[in-house]
C-alpha cells in the first residue's frame, strides 16, 4: 500500500491527497469542492469533536443548533459582514417548486441568524453572560478546493456569546483562544503559536481576530483555529440590548470563536510520512492493532488463544482492533495500520507465547529502535506508558520542526528568501501597504502577531519605519 503513496519530497501537495484517499479518511463528491467523510476519518473528526467539547463545557459553554438557511435580509444587516462572504455564498431562490419571497443563504457562519434570536432572548443583565456553542456544517463556495483543507461544504463548530462589558467579552476572546492553543497541542500534539491576525487578514465584522498558526511538513502556515472580539457591532446591527445593573438600556458585548475540519488535514501534515498517517494516541480512531502471526494450524490455535487474552486485558482501557484475518499477510497488514496510522501496533507469534512476551511496534519512529519486546504481564500498564511517550515525542518532533524552519530575517532580500523557508518573524509598521507588498513579491501573508514579543523592535523590514511589533510571515493554505 505505502507504494502508491507519492512521495513527500517529489509532491507535497500529492503525497497529502495520497493520505486522504489511501487511507480512507475522505473521498470526493459529486458536487464539485465538496467531499465525503469517509469512516475512518469521520471517527477522527468525532474523536476532536469530543476532546473540543469537553473543554467547552468545562468553561461554562453549552451546545444548541440553529438553521441552515438564512434570510439573505439577515447578512445585509451588517455591511461589512457581507460584503467579506458574498463571493462564497449559495443562495436559494426556489422551494416547493415556487420562487421564494426572499432568497435564503445557506450559512457560511452563523453570526446573523444567532445574533437576530439572542435579541430576542437578552433583555436583563442577568440573561448574561451567553455561552453558546453550535455543531454544525457550513457552505462556502470555495473554487479552489482540497480534502479537509479548503472544501465547499465543511464541518465546524462556532461559539458565539454575549456579555455585559467589553472587558467580560475580550477575556473570552482570549480565553477560547488558549483553549484551542490547549487542544492543538495536548490532542493533536501540535504546537502553535498565539497572536492577533492583522487589519487586513482580521474576520469580516469583527474588531479584533486571533488564530492559533501550526507550521505544516511543507513548511507552510495552517491557521488552525480563530477566536474574534466583536464589540457592539452585531449587537447594534441586530438589536441586542439589556437592562444594566442601572436600569439602563445598553448594547450587549460579543465574541465568536471556531475550528473546523481542517484540523484533520492539520493532523495529516504535521505528522504524516511517506508510509502513510501518524496519528497522535489521544486522537486516534484505534490506538492499538494486535497482529497474530502463525504458519500453521497447531501455532494458530496457541496463538489465537493468548491473543485473546491480551484483547480481554486491553479492552475497555484503549480502542483496539485486533486483526486475525487469514486472507492477508502479515507484511500486508503491517503496511496497512501503518498508512493508517495506528500508533501501535503488539504482534505475537508462537515464540511470543512461549516466552510469554508480545513485541510492541511504534509508528511515529524508524528502525530497530521502533520495536520492543514486553511481557504479557501487566501488558495494560505498559501499553498506556509507551502511548504517552509516542504523544510526547510527536509533539517534540513537531516543535523542533518548527524551530529549525523558524528565521529572523534582518533584510527585505533575506525576507523573501525566509518565506520559502518556513516562518519568518520580522518587525513590522502595520501598515496595509506593506503587508500587500510582501504578499504580492512572495505569496506569503501575516499569518499573526505573535503574543510573545521581544523586548525591542526594530525598523519595519519592508519600509524602514518605526515598527509596531514583530509578525509572522508565511506562505500558508
Amino acid at each position: 500500500m505505502a507504494e502508491k503513496i507519492t512521495p513527500q519530497s517529489e509532491d507535497f501537495s500529492r503525497w497529502y491527497t495520497d493520505i486522504v484517499l489511501r487511507a480512507e479518511l475522505a473521498d470526493y463528491a459529486p458536487v464539485k469542492g465538496c467531499m465525503i467523510i469517509r469512516p475512518y476519518g469521520y471517527t477522527l473528526w468525532e474523536n476532536i469533536q469530543a476532546a473540543l467539547d469537553k473543554r467547552f463545557k468545562d468553561t461554562g459553554h453549552v451546545n444548541a443548533y440553529f438553521p441552515m438557511l438564512i434570510p439573505e435580509s439577515y447578512l445585509r444587516k451588517e455591511a461589512e459582514h457581507v460584503e467579506g462572504f458574498s463571493p462564497e455564498l449559495a443562495v436559494v431562490t426556489h422551494g416547493g417548486g415556487k420562487k421564494l419571497e426572499e432568497p435564503l443563504v445557506v450559512r457560511p457562519t452563523s453570526e446573523t441568524i444567532i445574533n437576530a434570536m439572542y435579541a430576542k432572548w437578552v433583555r436583563s443583565y442577568r440573561d448574561l453572560p451567553l455561552l453558546i456553542n453550535q455543531w454544525a456544517n457550513v457552505i462556502r463556495w470555495e473554487m479552489r478546493t482540497r480534502l479537509f483543507l479548503r472544501t465547499a461544504e465543511f464541518l465546524w463548530q462556532e461559539g458565539h456569546t454575549v456579555h455585559a462589558s467589553a472587558q467580560e467579552a475580550e477575556e473570552e476572546t482570549l480565553r477560547m483562544l488558549n483553549v484551542y492553543k490547549d487542544f492543538a497541542e495536548n490532542e493533536m500534539a501540535m504546537p502553535v503559536v498565539t497572536g492577533q491576525k492583522s487589519l487586513v487578514e482580521k474576520f469580516a465584522g469583527a474588531l479584533a481576530s486571533y488564530s492559533i498558526e501550526a507550521m505544516m511538513g511543507d513548511t507552510r502556515a495552517l491557521q488552525s483555529g480563530t477566536s474574534h472580539y466583536f464589540g457592539q457591532q452585531f449587537a447594534k446591527a441586530f438589536g441586542i440590548q439589556f437592562l444594566n445593573r442601572d436600569n439602563e438600556l445598553e448594547y450587549a458585548y460579543q465574541t465568536s470563536w471556531g475550528v473546523s475540519t481542517r484540523l484533520v488535514g492539520a493532523l495529516i501534515m504535521v505528522h504524516g510520512d511517506d508510509q502513510g498517517l501518524i496519528l497522535p494516541p489521544r486522537l486516534a480512531p484505534i490506538q492499538v492493532v494486535i497482529v497474530p502471526i502463525w504458519r500453521n494450524e497447531d501455532q494458530k490455535q496457541k496463538v489465537l488463544e493468548a491473543t485473546d487474552q491480551i484483547r480481554r486485558q486491553l479492552a475497555g482501557q484503549f480502542r483496539i482492533e485486533l486483526d486475525d484475518r487469514e486472507e492477508y499477510s502479515p507484511g500486508w497488514k503491517f503496511n496497512e495500520w501503518e498508512m493508517k496510522g495506528v500508533p501501535l501496533r503488539v504482534e505475537i507469534g508462537p515464540k511470543d507465547v512461549d516466552k510469554s512476551q508480545v513485541v510492541l511496534v511504534r509508528r511515529d519512529v524508524a528502525g530497530k529502535e521502533r520495536k520492543s519486546f514486553v511481557p504479557m504481564t501487566n501488558l495494560d500498564a505498559q501499553v498506556g506508558d509507551m502511548l504517552e511517550t509516542i504523544q510526547a515525542a510527536m509533539f517534540n518532533r513537531a516543535l523542533q520542526f518548527r524551530e529549525k524552519n523558524s528565521f529572523r530575517p534582518t533584510t527585505y532580500e533575506e525576507l523573501t528568501e525566509a518565506v520559502m523557508k518556513g516562518f519568518a518573524y520580522v518587525p513590522w509598521c502595520g501598515s496595509a501597504e506593506c503587508e500587500a507588498k510582501v504578499k504580492d513579491d512572495t505569496k506569503a501573508t501575516t499569518r499573526c502577531i505573535p503574543f510573545d514579543q521581544p523586548e525591542t523592535v526594530g525598523p519595519c523590514i519592508v519600509c524602514g519605519a518605526e515598527a509596531s511589533s514583530e509578525v509572522i510571515f508565511a506562505r500558508a493554505y
